[in-house]
């Protein structure tokens, strides 16, 4: 998905040796300062949240089609009686053997929570510039179980910013995140897109976010958050693998990869 950052390298393992030992009271009292820290993000979380719910939207007046499954779909086909939609953007450009493993890897967390999600008025759907027959026997090897459509010929992916012309290529600079940047890492990015379908049918775009904006839907990562050594990376996800890969990993390193 994304490169390393700053924000990314403040969440590296910092060194478990020489870790400082205290007491059961000691540890007590720092645990309970790290708690009021805790419930200050759990609050600006909330508030944040909020926030976005607030945002403003956009009526989406274009007409796009994707091939799925079952067929020729609209976008207002993709809500299944639902009243929002979430929309993954995978990283999977024509003629791609595999997906990107970064959005695989958000992918593995999509099925467990869509067993809730679609009894909550909400669609997922995962969404890639690739064609249909290209996606679909990626999906059957990871099996999942998500609807994945391909947006292949249309302009969806470049309107929301996740897919780039030979012509932006060429030029260096690609908009995205919100900014203007520098960018030779090939034609997709990740993303996330929301959207809203009143009773009359009329469709609006209501939030997106890129790049290390989907960090919020990997729960992997908040467990690895918890542990002492963290998310333990040299790189961004260095450590990451498609889950079909550990093993093959493993042999060829003959250890776990940390």
């Amino acid at each position: 998905m994304e490169k390393q950052t700053d924000l990314a390298a403040a969440l590296e393992t910092e060194s478990v040796d020489n870790h400082n030992i205290v007491s059961q009271e000691e540890w007590i009292e720092a645990r309970k300062d790290l708690l009021k820290k805790e419930k200050e993000l759990t609050r600006l979380n909330d508030e944040l949240a909020r926030q976005r719910r607030k945002l403003p939207w956009v009526k989406v007046n274009k007409d796009y089609t994707f091939e799925s499954e079952h067929g020729r779909r609209t976008l207002s086909d993709l809500f299944d009686g639902k009243s929002q939609l979430i929309i993954y953007h995978f990283m999977f450009a024509p003629g791609d053997k595999e997906g990107c493993p970064g959005c695989s890897f958000l992918a593995d967390h999509i099925d467990g929570a869509n067993l809730h999600l679609a009894h909550h008025d909400i669609s997922v759907v995962v969404v890639s510039r690739a064609p249909l027959q290209e996606l679909l026997p990626f999906k059957q090897r990871m099996e999942w179980k998500f609807e994945w459509v391909s947006s292949f010929g249309s302009d969806f992916n470049y309107d929301y910013f996740v897919s780039f012309t030979q012509e932006q290529l060429d030029k260096g600079t690609i908009y995205y995140n919100y900014e203007n940047l520098k960018h030779d890492d090939g034609t997709e990015s990740p993303g996330t897109s929301v959207f809203f379908k009143d009773k009359a049918g009329n469709i609006y775009h209501t939030y997106s976010s890129y790049a290390r904006g989907g960090d919020m839907l990997v729960g992997a990562h908040n467990f690895l958050d918890l542990t002492p050594k963290g998310r333990n990376e040299d790189g961004a996800m260095d450590w990451m693998r498609h889950h079909d890969k550990y093993d093959d990993f493993k042999k060829d390193n003959n250890s776990c990869c940390h």
